[in-house]
């Protein structure tokens, strides 16, 4: 351990005013996943775009998120708490004053790229930290505060942004999130305690340059299949694909050969870690999916104003963040099984429902069925990671965190490049079949034709998830060493 680190005691800890800045800082960061999905028509009317060009503000996001959180690991052991959060907060403010001052899509998109780099400090030291400070049978309940945001903000974000773009232009997206992120962050400097050990590690630049190319060529190539007219078998698509399974392999290589690996991949020797970690990949694919058709479907195929569409999401939103909670208490009294298995059972039910959407599909329904499916991810989400994580020994927490993060993103990514190009290769399909293009409610039911397609995909993920959720057992916190 490096003489200079610095060591608390459980006294010493004042963990109310770190939760705030973690619960604060985090909300915005993960809200800015999706805040901009309302956005989208509205962005690519004003720089003349595509469908698969304005996904790249989600996906790209979410490629910067999956590239750097692996070095996460590294980066916990090696810089103090105050130091990652310092640097964290300020990545996030300087990202999102740029893309409030954007005038164009590349500004706006290297804007995205610093912010997800604030946010991929964050949310690793986030998750570290809550390991640290709170005994293993509180976990549940940390985490269910931690679920509050992780699930609450990307639901919400829709809602809040189409509100901001009915009265004014998404720059203020941007403009409202500054001063929350500047607080955050002076309240940051004033509050955060060092609660971690620091030791010397050296950086391995071989293993950061097979982890950038293998996590990125993944998204990448998942993100680009919706751009050509060969769709999957574009050449850039599987050759992007391919090098990425190539460099990932590698990377996995060199770091079980690593006395001081960047990610110490034994963690997966733990089932239970495991298991959540499929869990939670899933639920993310589904998530954030869900929460690029959704507005997408509502606007284009229901015809209603971005306000309306978030007004519609934020029951749901509202829903999910006051149960995550309960869902965390839920768990460290009763464990995971009888929270995750009905979650996917609910989860899968209501993607069903999904997949008949059509334009006359009532305001109503999709309320239903939004907030069933909030529901069902409270009930899959933290429970599978808090038992997860439970397993691991104390010295595997930032090579766990690590992991599950960078596979969350991924997912993410994954998730939304894959629906996003079926359902448009679905409009297209549509579009194909009638007679004349131009007529406006012809428009509205390919976007919905599209979204039915891009469902099936999302429900077909969900059942897979279901099936790895039978296998789920609860860790008993006292045999961890």
């Amino acid at each position: 351990m490096d003489a200079s680190a610095t060591q608390h005691s459980q006294t010493q800890i004042k963990v109310l005013p770190i939760m705030i800045a973690f619960l604060m800082s985090g909300f915005i960061g993960l809200f800015s996943e999706t805040a901009l999905n309302m956005a989208l028509a509205d962005l690519m009317r004003e720089f003349e775009i595509r469908e698969t060009t304005v996904q790249w503000l989600t996906t790209g996001y979410l490629l910067v998120l999956g590239i750097l959180v692996p070095v996460s690991g590294l980066l916990l052991q090696r810089f103090t708490t105050r130091q990652l959060f310092i640097a964290a907060l300020s990545f996030s403010v300087v990202g999102t004053l740029v893309a409030a001052l954007s005038p164009t899509f590349t500004f706006l998109m290297g804007a995205r790229v610093i912010q997800a780099i604030g946010t991929g400090l964050l949310l690793p030291l986030m998750f570290n930290t809550i390991l640290l400070i709170f005994p293993p049978e509180k976990r549940g309940a940390a985490m269910g505060m931690i679920g509050l945001v992780i699930m609450f903000a990307p639901a919400v974000g829709p809602t809040i942004s189409g509100l901001i773009i009915e009265h004014l232009t998404w720059h203020w997206i941007f403009w409202i999130s500054l001063p929350v992120l500047v607080f955050s962050l002076i309240f940051g400097i004033i509050y955060m305690q060092n609660v971690s050990e620091t030791k010397t590690i050296k950086l391995d630049a071989l293993s950061i340059v097979l982890s950038t190319i293998g996590f990125g060529g993944i998204v990448f190539g998942f993100s680009s299949a919706g751009e050509g007219d060969a769709g999957w078998l574009e050449p850039k698509v599987l050759i992007s694909i391919g090098i990425g399974v190539l460099f990932l392999i590698l990377f996995s290589l060199r770091q079980v050969s690593m006395d001081q690996p960047m990610i110490n991949l034994k963690v997966f020797k733990y089932p239970m870690f495991t298991i959540g970690l499929v869990m939670i990949f899933i639920c993310m694919m589904v998530i954030l999916s869900s929460m690029l058709l959704l507005p997408i479907y509502l606007q284009g195929g229901l015809v209603l104003t971005g306000f309306v569409a978030g007004l519609l999401l934020l029951p749901g939103g509202v829903v999910n963040g006051l149960i995550s909670p309960v869902m965390g208490r839920l768990f460290d009294k009763y464990g995971p099984k009888w929270l995750v298995i009905p979650g996917f059972i609910i989860i899968s039910v209501v993607l069903w429902f999904f997949t008949t959407i059509n334009t006359a599909s009532t305001t109503a329904f999709i309320i239903v069925l939004h907030t069933c499916l909030m529901i069902g991810v409270a009930m899959v989400m933290m429970p599978a990671q808090t038992n997860g994580l439970n397993q691991l020994p104390k010295q595997f927490y930032p090579d766990g965190t690590a992991v599950m993060n960078t596979l969350q993103q991924i997912a993410g990514a994954i998730g939304t490049a894959v629906a996003a190009s079926i359902m448009a290769s679905g409009q297209k399909d549509y579009m194909a079949t009638v007679k004349n293009p131009a007529d406006p409610s012809v428009i509205s039911a390919s976007i919905t034709a599209g979204t039915q397609h891009a469902f099936v995909f999302i429900l077909t993920v969900a059942i897979i998830g279901f099936l790895g959720s039978l296998f789920i057992k609860r860790v008993n916190v006292k045999e961890v060493s």
